[in-house]
This record gives structure tokens, sequence and C-alpha cells, in this order.
């Protein structure tokens, strides 16, 4: 805007007004000024303009998906974060705009809602292994709070649970159950199933027994990855007494699998999830889980950003995690 001030002749206050078009600049200078702004390829930042004049009462909430997986947004867990940071955005009197893009397309394209003005901030859920892409975005001073992993080099504010210790919690306890050969179900590609097989290993190594790569497999979170995942196993011909899956619904798919294999849970195989969703409670056998306080997770997501947008630091958040301990890994084999 200064250079097109000084290029114009005319005081930046005069250029702000010809760009919003205000009568108080007459036409012929309005005309010079827009001329100079095209040929500059200058254009308005709508969302920081309402921003700064605090109108913009809209906060745009994005669920990544991967063009290849395609996770639907029925996932147990999509659904009841989406609900959590509704909740949570409906008490401090925003609306939501709620949209979904493919996570190659997490660059510029996540940053448009807020650069033409729709919404003052955004809430994203999932990092996807997308890191770059958000610290860029963070970078430009777009505000952005991000449910996921903290990560080394981390620019942007990210809310997230303890997955690495959520990964300990589950494996000691199934140790505890005197397993040993535990089974990992979950895409260690991405970086909270990656944490969740680092608290895995950790554990592991803990209770001195050596981490296998035979038992691990890339499920990922789609209703047929625990599925697969166990009829990976079975081709492998690898023996097993536990599964740590990463998501009850891959624990879920995984125990309706291992029973057609005529495998007895937790008799044969003990198994826990990972995020306590609300079917966890009423599965049968009824779920042993790590549980992500998706509640909190609303409210913290929604707090951070508005921070961001009124200017004030907004430092990462970790929440904890905690076991809760059901029939399918519980003190009860016979079931």
């Amino acid at each position: 805007m200064a250079d097109i001030a000084r290029l114009a002749g005319v005081s930046t206050a005069t250029v702000s007004r010809a760009l919003n078009n205000s009568p108080l600049v007459n036409a012929e200078t309005r005309g010079r000024i827009l001329e100079l702004a095209a040929s500059l390829k200058y254009s308005i930042n709508i969302g920081a303009q309402n921003l700064r004049l605090k109108q913009n009462r809209t906060i745009g909430v994005l669920i990544p998906y991967d063009r290849k997986t395609h996770l639907r947004l029925t996932d147990p867990f999509l659904l009841a974060m989406l609900g959590s940071v509704a909740d949570a955005l409906t008490e401090q009197g925003f609306d939501m705009l709620f949209s979904r893009l493919p996570t190659d397309q997490l660059g510029e394209a996540a940053a448009t809602p807020f650069d033409t003005g729709r919404v003052g901030g955004i809430i994203l859920v999932g990092q996807w292994g997308r890191h770059q892409e958000l610290n860029e975005l963070a970078a430009r001073k777009v505000p952005v709070v991000v449910w996921g992993a903290h990560l080394p080099q981390q620019l942007y504010c990210c809310v997230g649970s303890d997955n690495v210790g959520g990964g300990m919690l589950a494996t000691e306890h199934l140790i505890a159950q005197g397993r040993r050969r535990i089974a990992f179900f979950g895409d260690i590609d991405l970086p909270e199933p990656a944490q969740r097989y680092r608290g895995y290993c950790a554990a592991l190594a803990k209770h001195g027994i050596a981490v296998d790569p035979a038992l691990q497999v890339s499920s990922p979170f789609l209703p047929s990855g625990g599925s697969e995942a166990v009829e990976a196993m079975q081709a492998r011909g690898v023996d097993y007494d536990a599964v740590f899956a990463c998501s009850d619904l891959l624990a879920m798919t995984a125990i309706d699998s291992l029973r057609a294999h005529g495998r007895r849970v937790p008799g044969d195989v003990a198994v826990v999830g990972y995020d306590d969703i609300e079917q966890s409670a009423y599965f049968h056998p009824r779920l042993t889980t790590v549980r992500q306080p998706i509640g909190a997770a609303g409210s913290a997501l929604v707090a951070s950003l508005l921070a961001l947008i009124d200017g004030k630091p907004a430092p990462s958040v970790e929440l904890p995690t905690e076991l809760v301990v059901r029939a399918s890994a519980g003190e009860d084999q016979s079931s």
C-alpha cells in the first residue's frame, strides 16, 4: 500500500479509501490507484481487514482427507471432534463454516477462506503428514490451530493429546495382563500413530520385551483397517496374543475379524483401542481403550484460535490421556 501511495503521489490513507471504494476519493484518483494496484498484483486481505475491524464472527473448521483412503466424515472420532468444536464455538458466540479438502491441497487452499474474508480463523483437524505446509501458513500469519501431534520445529499452534503416553498406557496394560506378543495396528507414517508406536516400543523396552517388526501393521483409519490388519497377520503366520489398535474403529473391526478366525477376545487375544468413542462402551466385548479428552479438545482449540485472532501468543497444548479398562483387555479373561 505504501508503494502504491508513493507512485500515485498520495497518502496511504487515500490508497486505503480508494481500494475500499470510499466516496471521499474522486473518480480520477481512484482509477489511477486501482490501475497501479492491478499492475503490482496488489489485493486486499479481507480476512485481515475483518479481524482488524472486529467484524468476522465465523470460524472455518477443516477436516482434510487423503485421496487414496478418502476417510469418511462418518468416522466416529471425527464426528465427535466436530461436535466438540461446534459446541465450543457456540459458547463463544461464533458461527462455524465446515469444509473438507484433500491433504495435498493443505497449502494455500487451506488459507483461502481466511484470505477471502469468509472466516476469521481456521481450525484444522489433523496434520496428515503436511507439517511443512502448516508451518508456511503460520509464517504467513494466518490464524490457524491444528489438532494433532507436537513435532520438532513447529511454528503453528497445535492442540493434541499425549500420544506417546497413551501408547505406553495401552501397552503396559496388556503386558500387565501377561501378554508378550503384542501386535500394533496403525499407520506409523502419520504423526499421531507414529508417536503411539513410540510409546508402544518404550513400554516393551521397559519390560525387556524385544520389538518385533512382524507385529506391526500399517493400518489406515478406515472401517476395513482392523480386519485387513488381522488378515495381514494371518498371512504372515505370526503368533500374537494381544492387539494395540490406534483407533477404536480399528480395534472393533479387528475383533470381528478375530472372531471370524475362531479366536476369542480377550481369551486368545486381548485388544486395546484408542479414542474412547461412545460406541466403545457398548461394543461386545466392551472395549478397553485410551481416552482422548475430546470435550476438552474442542474448548482448547477454540481458545487458542481466539487468542491468535486477538494478537496474543498461543502456545501449543498437550492434553492428558487415560486408560479405560473394559472387558476386551481387562482382568476378566473369560468373556
